[in-house]
């Protein structure tokens, strides 16, 4: 097999046409990516469920909107902390509670005390589920034009305004995909 490039800690931004309902329109961040399969967790995706109604002793850590995210369709009934935690990224070993995963952006262990964590995290969002790829799967999905891949921003996870993510993640880039963010919901209305 082929080495795999990592694309860990990049965006993968649905193209219109991609077909999943999972992913219409979404910003996933990818978390993991090797040859071993893909992880991520989709950023625009909050739910009605409050993070204090789900998780208490993280809701006074979370940004808004304080809502659980639906992270993609695997494992919904799992929570995974992805917060930005700015400093040194060249801590060594990683303080408890956390694995920076790329740049300011880490994964947090949600079953460390919070407290632990408090004082370091800039921001924090909690996904319910995530989305998954085995091996060579997300890799065939680029090339049949499914996600364009581009470079992730701190504040990518942190949105407060999450509804606006895709338009937003498409219009800042310096290449044809900033006309892709005016490509209308529904083109049979043109």
């Amino acid at each position: 097999m082929t080495e795999v490039s990592s694309l860990t800690g990049r965006l993968l931004v649905a193209a219109p046409a991609l077909a999943d309902p999972n992913f219409d329109r979404a910003v996933v961040l990818l978390l993991d990516h090797d040859e071993e399969g893909s992880l991520g967790v989709v950023l625009n995706r909050p739910t009605p469920v409050g993070v204090a109604d789900i998780l208490a002793s993280w809701a006074g850590l979370t940004g808004e909107p304080d809502v659980v995210f639906q992270g993609g369709p695997v494992s919904l009934d799992s929570a995974l902390g992805v917060a930005v935690i700015p400093g040194d990224e060249g801590l060594s070993p990683a303080p408890i509670g956390w694995r920076r995963v790329h740049g300011a952006i880490c994964l947090v262990d949600l079953d460390a005390p919070p407290e632990l964590l408090a004082a370091a995290l800039g921001s924090l969002r909690i996904f319910a589920g995530y989305a998954g790829w085995g091996p060579g799967q997300l890799e065939t999905e680029l090339t049949d034009g499914a996600w364009y891949v581009v470079e992730s921003e701190p504040g990518d996870v942190s949105s407060p305004r999450p509804e606006n993510l895709w338009r937003a993640v498409l219009r800042r880039q310096r290449s044809e995909l900033a006309m892709i963010a005016t490509y209308p919901d529904d083109p049979s209305l043109n």
